[in-house]
């Protein structure tokens, strides 16, 4: 059975992950879009 040490444990490992989680996403939304892609994006857009 486990107990509040287990539980805080992973309660510790969980709010880790939802901040490296967040980290993450923060990070990619800030990177701006490489010109390459963008490019790309306007030949497929050219196609249709």
């Amino acid at each position: 059975m486990p107990g509040k040490r287990d539980d805080r444990r992973r309660a510790a490992v969980e709010k880790q992950i939802d901040e490296n989680l967040k980290r993450v996403y923060e990070q990619d939304v800030t990177d701006e879009i490489p010109d390459r892609f963008l490019e790309l994006l306007q030949k497929l857009k050219e196609q249709k």
